[in-house]
């Protein structure tokens, strides 16, 4: 991934200017010959600072924009990346197949896996073809289906999440959408294989848990994960777009704050500027730490796997009841 064509934030000006820079600079010396290594290196080193500086103190509405930053690595990098040998299956054996629901069989470091994942598509043609990771009933139902595959033959499921939410139109709604991730719930707390999911962008509302009701979660240090969209909250709460970032900071859609209510398991560090610019690196750090996961569950047995699943949901349950 070459960083300079990575479009700026509207918070990352500073680091706009110093990339600029740069840039300028690199095109000078090929223009006209000139040797400005040191200039380069030294800006360099200023732009790797100011990167560590902005993204050390990142606001829930920064963290935000940078889960959705289009040039962050999606569910499908991260299968070419980690899985080897992979064999996409499409369906749902009842209506047809859903392109933004993304799975499959392959291997995962030598070991037989089933994965699934939410692809939002990294241009404009393909957030068409993968409606933009939000997945409609017959993704959940395909998802459900693979999970059944993996229960059949004893394979760990690694799921990657990427969805601003489950798919709301008209047709969705028609279909039966909402009994499709309720089910697919269901079937995540009844697997008796290790089941690791991975928070990647944005995990929103019940179109993540779907996929993401795991015995680890994991996720990005700057992905985010929420019952609904911070437009959705300020509209609903406030009546005020204008409110999204109070409405950001109300949702502790955050990784620290999730780790900290005991949501997530553990949160995966980004790369100073985030995972938009560090694709090999981050994907391989997300491999290592599935890898640990997989390793730690692969101990237990299926009925211990199944009951420490749903204990863990339970015990968010009932810790929220006594919150209230």
């Amino acid at each position: 991934m070459n960083t300079e064509d990575i479009e700026p934030l509207e918070f990352e000006k500073s680091i706009a200017e110093v990339e600029d820079k740069i840039k300028r600079l690199k095109q000078l010396e090929l223009s006209d010959g000139l040797n400005i290594n040191t200039e380069v290196q030294r800006l360099s080193q200023k732009l790797d600072r100011l990167f560590k500086q902005l993204y050390s103190k990142l606001t829930p509405w920064q963290k935000t924009l940078v889960a959705r930053h289009p040039a962050r690595p999606h569910c499908l990098d991260y299968i070419k990346g980690l899985i080897e040998d992979f064999e996409p299956l499409a369906g749902d054996r009842a209506f047809g197949n859903d392109e933004a629901m993304v799975g499959g069989l392959g291997k995962f470091m030598g070991r037989s896996v089933v994965v699934i994942g939410q692809e939002k598509g990294n241009d404009l043609a393909f957030r068409v073809k993968y409606n933009f990771g939000m997945a409609k009933p017959e993704g959940y139902r395909k998802a459900q289906r693979l999970m059944d595959l993996a229960d059949k033959f004893s394979l760990p499921v690694i799921a990657f999440v990427d969805t601003s939410g489950a798919f709301p139109g008209i047709d969705a709604e028609e279909r039966g959408q909402a009994q499709a991730i309720a089910s697919s719930i269901e079937r995540c707390l009844n697997l008796k294989v290790p089941f690791i999911s991975v928070v990647i962008g944005e995990g929103g509302s019940g179109g993540a848990i779907a996929i993401a009701t795991a015995n680890r979660i994991l996720m990005l240090e700057h992905a985010i994960y929420s019952v609904i969209s911070p437009e959705g909250c300020a509209s609903i709460l406030w009546r005020s777009s204008a409110k999204v970032k109070e409405a950001t900071e109300a949702l502790c859609l955050t990784a620290q704050d999730l780790r900290r209510l005991g949501v997530i398991d553990e949160i995966i560090a980004e790369p100073a500027g985030g995972a938009q610019r560090h694709h090999k690196e981050m994907i391989e750090r997300v491999g290592e730490v599935i890898a640990r996961h997989l390793k730690e569950l692969s101990a237990q047995t299926g009925d211990e796997l199944k009951k420490k699943r749903t204990d863990k949901f339970l015990k968010m349950g009932r810790h929220l009841a006594k919150s209230e």
